[in-house]
């Protein structure tokens, strides 16, 4: 059976050793995780509700959907999930018009990336709208191609879009390293058998098998993420 994606026409980067990267965006490359949460306070508040920061630990990482129905939930409010959906991602490209700033490390390791030809995809939850705005900020030829979370029908944590990223990359899982910062992103990429480079933006992640923590993208180069396909492929060995 053949597959319905289409596969984008490039070559390992590194034989049988490091073969794509596929990156999250929000928290990750760009400094917005803040932004969306102002994006949903404001428009809460609109609403008559204030957000409790407890809440921010929730919705951070995780689907649009997850994350609006769980303050649908705690606020009680009688907007519909569409409507909120709609006005938290307009405010949202309203505030990241006046800049949202890179993660330290992002713009290196992008540009390190595209030096060494290393197959390299961005997969957010995020909708293709705001992916789009922020391409102007990363750079849309950084990307041999960017997934939204509005196109495929599971996003994260399902492993659906690291899948579907590898597939597109004609990549095997197990030769891609993920970079994400929630636990959510790492839970998609670990059950896609990928490996795992967490920077946690807001909530501790801790280290496990297939999956390496940093604290900045700063610590991230190309010969790290060949070494950590290297190690899993010897460990498989033996």
């Amino acid at each position: 059976m053949t597959s319905s994606i289409p596969v984008v026409d490039t070559r390992p980067a590194d034989g049988r050793g490091l073969q794509a990267v596929l990156l999250d965006m929000d928290g990750t490359l760009v400094d917005t995780e803040g932004i969306w949460w102002a994006a949903e306070t404001g428009v809460f508040a609109d609403l008559g509700h204030v957000l409790d920061e407890v809440h921010k630990a929730v919705v951070v990482g995780g689907p649009m959907a997850r994350s609006v129905g769980h303050l649908m939930e705690v606020t009680g409010t009688t907007a519909t999930l569409a409507e909120l959906m709609v006005a938290i991602d307009t405010r949202f490209e309203e505030l990241i018009v006046r800049g949202a700033p890179l993660m330290p490390g992002a713009r290196r390791l992008l540009t390190e990336l595209a030096a060494h030809r290393v197959p390299t995809a961005l997969v957010s939850a995020s909708h293709r709208r705001t992916i789009d705005a922020m391409l102007h900020t990363l750079g849309a030829e950084n990307f041999a191609f960017t997934l939204a979370g509005d196109e495929i029908a599971r996003t994260k944590p399902y492993p659906d879009p690291y899948l579907a990223a590898a597939a597109r990359l004609g990549a095997d899982p197990a030769a891609c390293v993920v970079v994400e910062d929630t636990l959510t992103g790492v839970a998609a990429a670990e059950a896609a058998g990928c490996q795992v480079v967490a920077v946690p933006s807001v909530v501790p992640i801790e280290p496990a098998p297939g999956r390496t923590v940093v604290t900045s993208l700063d610590q991230v180069n190309v010969p790290f993420l060949r070494s950590l396909v290297r190690r899993s492929v010897n460990a498989d060995l033996h």
